[in-house]
């Protein structure tokens, strides 16, 4: 396979390549002037008709034919002109050449935008009804995608067009909803693929081919739209290797909390363990009716309290008032106003007498040598019983260093 080689009346144009194609080389081609899109799939290989008699010929008769018959199936159900189909990018030939098989599509625009979680709500939701849509054209006719992620989506904008709209694309691992290929067979994501999924890939005994129903894409939707909405996948334990594995350890997704409680409760469920539990498409994209569904909203933390007014600092000209405590400093405790501290010490500290001291040399006149008249800011005393130990030593600290007046006790 090269450019320039003719396959089935398809000339190719491009060189074959196998970048995102997994098990498949892909070029672009041409035929009768129309350009195509051709996919070479690298396995199963078809024995030859006139090939020798032997198990492992039958066996491989045997995989060709479940190969062709589910691909053939997919087609009959999924024809391009099927109404609302616009935006399922369907193969329009399959057949083989020699032990190998190919499958065309029409070519389109490989472009797909890069961050859809840029756009405004409003194109957000338009964007998640046009993906919602297609998969409910496929579910609609119990056809399971298979293998949903952003990479078989091309999220684009025509010419004029308002909105982007999500072109679905690779239908080669789709199947019939409880009849998938077997686990060796199956294609897909690990890190888009469903819990049942996973543990069906893994032979684990607890999930079957009738396990594996069209809730495999919901759980893939689920998780993509959080990629449009938030830009990543949801948060989950490192121990494991995909949100999927999680889920099945009984771990609950870490979603975006920035999501509106509309979208926080359809991606919980589109996620959950049990297939069962999941929506259908027909509840995701009622949830989708209103653009505010879709915008991301700054939460506070739940844990945050306002500042009460007694732990804020109290004003230059209004002092606090003796019913309202404040904290009293480097302590979470509660302290009475200082007002009332100096009052509680006034009443318990003696008064000086009013007898003549004895006499003493004479000193300069200081702040400390004042008339014998009650002060405005009691002198330092012994706390009585009942007085916390504390107080006298925070009036001297607010009085200084005052020498007792002569004659007080």
């Amino acid at each position: 396979m090269k450019k320039g080689d003719v396959i089935g009346g398809y000339r190719l144009i491009s060189e074959p390549t196998n970048a995102n194609g997994g098990k498949c080389m892909w070029a672009f081609a041409e035929k009768d002037g129309d350009q195509y899109f051709i996919k070479r799939f690298l396995e199963p290989k078809r024995p030859r008709d006139d090939a020798a008699d032997s198990p492992s010929v039958r066996i491989r008769r045997q995989l060709s034919k479940e190969f062709e018959d589910r691909h053939r199936t997919i087609m009959k159900r999924l024809r391009p002109d099927a109404r609302g189909g616009g935006n399922l990018v369907l193969a329009t030939d399959f057949f083989h050449e020699g032990s190998t098989y190919y499958k065309v599509t029409e070519r389109i625009d490989t472009s797909s935008l890069e961050k859809p979680q840029a756009l405004e709500p409003r194109h957000k939701m338009v964007l998640l009804k046009t993906l919602g849509n297609s998969l409910k054209q496929l579910h609609d006719i119990e056809i399971v995608h298979g293998d949903l992620k952003p990479l078989n989506v091309l999220v684009q904008k025509r010419d004029g067009a308002a909105f982007h709209t999500a072109k679905l694309i690779d239908f080669d691992d789709s199947y019939v909803s409880g009849s998938p290929p077997e686990p060796d067979d199956v294609a897909g994501d690990s890190v888009y693929g469903a819990p049942e999924w996973r543990r069906y890939m893994q032979r684990d005994g607890s999930a079957g081919p009738e396990h594996l129903t069209c809730a495999v894409d919901v759980f893939a939707l689920g998780l993509m739209t959080h990629v449009y909405l938030t830009g990543e996948l949801p948060h989950h334990d490192k121990r494991y290797g995909s949100p999927a594995d999680a889920v099945n350890a009984g771990e609950q997704l870490d979603l975006d909390t920035r999501l509106s409680d509309e979208m926080l409760d359809l991606l919980r469920r589109m996620t959950a363990r049990a297939p069962g539990g999941r929506p259908r498409m027909d509840g995701f994209l009622k949830t989708l009716s209103d653009p505010k569904v879709c915008a991301l909203q700054h939460r506070r933390p739940s844990t945050t309290k306002a500042t009460s007014p007694a732990a804020k600092p109290a004003s230059a000209t209004t002092p606090p008032s003796a019913s309202t405590p404040t904290s009293a400093p480097g302590t979470g405790k509660p302290a009475a106003p200082r007002t009332s501290r100096i009052k509680t010490n006034l009443a318990s500290t003696p008064r000086p007498r009013t007898a003549t001291p004895s006499p003493e040399p004479t000193r300069p006149a200081t702040a400390d040598a004042k008339p014998a008249t009650p002060p405005t800011a009691p002198p330092a005393a012994t706390p009585s019983p009942g007085t916390s130990a504390e107080r006298p030593s925070r009036v001297r600290i607010n009085l200084g260093d005052r020498r007792p007046r002569p004659g007080s006790s």
